[in-house]
């Protein structure tokens, strides 16, 4: 959730940041909701305030009654007793009067305080729809032909033959099984077999490792969440088509352990000695694909489930720091698809193609030889504190101040993308399919898939 004080000192920023993006936020009526919301909450603080003089006059006007009627019944002269009457009649008209002044307030300020409560729902509501500035820097464009390309590495192969996609690669080795993945659990689903299924199982493990290695903490979450956690991560409600539901018991399957990671903080107060703090998260996750018919439809390429191990980062409340540690996860995907020898390059995400809660974004891109171009690998997005808010995650500085921290995750490896490359790159002309090198430990010393022996 962006700052609401930002957005009243700047509303123009968030409208130009939601034009950028592509996405519908109706600042003005968040403003206006916002306004009202505030009047009101003025008018119950002032009232409240009355109130509580009311009450102090109502019991003095207790204490009055009582000594008004001891007055009259000392008095032992006729004169004396009515005048005490009459005194104790006064004081109890005053009573009565200032009970009925206090019902009313109590009332008037319950009314307001529901009407508050309705306000703030719908300005909350659209609140959780208004999308992140971009950075100044980062480039304009409606869809991914406007990405701006920074770097590629390494060559594209040349084969000697004529080279098969991973669909025939699978086939012919037994590792790959869509027709009886359809089957069994409808379009877009599959089954890995022996040594592809063997290979993913490698490619995760070395990723863990590669990561341990580099301080971050391996961690294997729940797949299915409440759903304050997909509002606290930024996955709802924008985006909501996107995920599967179990219904009955209220839970949603997450799309990227992204979601786990981030609320494994929901609602703490950290300590700044404490950042940043670096995550892996290992699991199968699960996405509709909502939108996506007859895109990238061949394949394995666009699935319901998969395997990935992501990187989520929370650091300090500092833009400088943010952009560190941007680099650094984005380094550390690139050093694994280098190791593993596949080509690939990095695009700087245009701001239509980005995400609600994402400041900045960089996509990195294997070569497939079966497309015939690079495809999306992985994803390194910078948030600022957009999802500590929405997730009430907050850190104590060392100058006393509670902030929101940042937080930033990548891709380190995802199967079957990744399972895609390699054994589309690294398919021999026998037939065979080269295993990476710093897989092959990891295989049990297996070389090679299929081929001559």
């Amino acid at each position: 959730m962006v700052d609401i004080r930002k957005l009243r000192e700047d509303p123009g920023l968030f409208t130009k940041g939601a034009e950028k993006k592509g996405f519908d936020a109706d600042i003005d009526e968040i403003l206006r909701l916002d306004e009202e919301r505030r009047r009101i909450q003025s008018s119950i603080d002032t009232r409240r305030k009355e109130l509580g003089q009311k009450s102090k006059q109502l019991k003095g006007t207790r204490g009055a009654a009582g000594a008004a009627g001891a007055e009259g019944t000392e008095s032992t002269e006729s004169a004396e007793s009515t005048h005490g009457a009459s005194d104790k009649s006064t004081v109890s008209n005053k009573r009565e009067a200032l009970q009925a002044e206090l019902k009313s307030f109590s009332r008037s300020i319950k009314d307001d305080e529901q009407k508050l409560r309705l306000i703030e729902e719908k300005r909350n509501e659209l609140l959780l729809r208004v999308p992140n500035p971009p950075m100044e820097d980062v480039p304009v464009g409606k869809d991914e032909a406007d990405n701006v390309e920074i770097k590629r590495v390494g060559d594209i192969p040349s084969f000697a033959f004529s080279p098969k996609d991973h669909v025939e690669l699978g086939l012919e080795h037994d590792l790959i099984d869509i027709e009886r993945g359809v089957r069994v659990a409808g379009s877009r689903c599959y089954y890995l077999k022996g040594d592809a299924a063997l290979l993913e199982n490698a490619l995760m493990r070395y990723a863990l490792d590669f990561l341990d290695r580099r301080g971050f903490t391996p961690m294997i979450t729940p797949v299915f969440v409440r759903e304050e956690c997909m509002v606290g991560s930024g996955y709802f409600p924008v985006g909501r088509e996107e995920a599967y539901s179990i219904e009955k018991d209220g839970l949603f399957l997450i799309g990227t352990s992204e979601v786990t990671l981030v609320s494994y903080h929901m609602g703490e107060l950290l300590d700044e000695d404490d950042l940043p703090i670096r995550y892996a998260g290992y699991t199968t996750c699960f996405r509709r694909e909502a939108g996506s018919y007859g895109k990238d439809v061949h394949g394995l390429y666009r699935v319901h489930q998969f395997q990935k191990v992501e990187q989520v980062v929370i650091c300090r409340n500092d833009p400088e720091e943010m952009d560190k540690l941007h680099r650094e996860i984005l380094e550390n995907s690139e050093e694994i698809v280098r190791i593993l020898g596949l080509p690939y390059r990095v695009v700087e995400v245009c701001t239509g193609e980005m995400g609600l809660g994402q400041v900045k974004k960089h996509d990195i891109e294997c070569y497939m030889p079966g497309r015939d171009s690079y495809g999306e690998t992985h994803s390194c997005s910078s948030f600022g504190d957009f999802q500590t808010r929405r997730s009430r995650i907050r850190y104590r500085s060392k100058s006393g101040k509670n902030e929101f921290p940042f937080t930033l995750n990548n891709t380190a490896v995802a199967s079957p993308r990744l399972l895609i490359a390699i054994l589309e790159n690294f398919q021999q002309e026998d037939g065979s399919v080269r295993i990476p090198d710093v897989l092959v430990g990891y295989m049990g010393g297996k070389k090679r898939i299929g081929g001559s022996p």
